[in-house]
């Protein structure tokens, strides 16, 4: 099978997250999504650990609620990581899911944003060789051009731009509403 690892902190889930979902599996040609919730991103400093199983929870919850109506699951939430010491980062994550199913393919997916900033990342050439990534358009982030430039430092870089809908919502902007008091529950999944 040829499954797109979604991964993330999912803080919370939205439905924009929900939207990319859909069209990993309705669109993009991927056989099933595994939305991965990651304890902590070494990236980042806003998020805690100690909250990862109650998103993981959540994102166990979301899935049931949209992704039941299916004849086979094409979304599954994988607590892979909430097993792995830290730090969690995505080639090791990758490296886990191919041990543990040697028959699947695996392919990381990530929006233009972290696209712009992969070479921040951990084995970030391991995981474009390895693995490949598919990339899902983001507001102020020019795809195409971040990814010709991958390219010509290494033209084996396996990288995939999503014909997908421009995803507007963020998790960072519901938790700032949340912290006002907005109602932000048209935004979640």
């Amino acid at each position: 099978m040829n499954i797109a690892v979604y991964s993330g902190s999912f803080n919370p889930l939205h439905i924009g997250h929900l939207a990319i979902m859909k069209n990993l599996v309705q669109v993009s040609g991927f056989d099933m999504v595994y939305l991965i919730v990651s304890p902590k991103n070494p990236l980042k400093d806003s998020i805690r650990s100690d909250s990862a199983i109650d998103r993981y929870n959540a994102a166990v919850e979301a899935v049931r609620r949209h992704f039941t109506d299916t004849p086979h699951p094409v979304v599954k939430a994988d607590d892979i990581e909430l097993n792995m010491p830290e730090p969690h980062y995505t080639i090791r994550t990758l490296k886990a899911l191919k041990e543990r199913e040697p028959h699947n393919s695996f392919t990381l997916i990530m929006g233009a944003d972290n696209l712009a900033g992969i070479r921040r990342w951990r084995s970030y050439s391991e995981i474009l060789t390895d693995f490949g990534i598919a990339v899902f358009p983001r507001e102020g982030f020019d795809c195409i051009k971040t990814k010709q430039d991958l390219l010509n430092e290494n033209p084996a870089y396996n990288i995939r731009l999503l014909e997908a809908p421009l995803v507007t919502v963020s998790s960072s902007q519901i938790r700032e509403a949340i912290s006002r008091g907005d109602d932000v529950s048209d935004l979640l999944m």
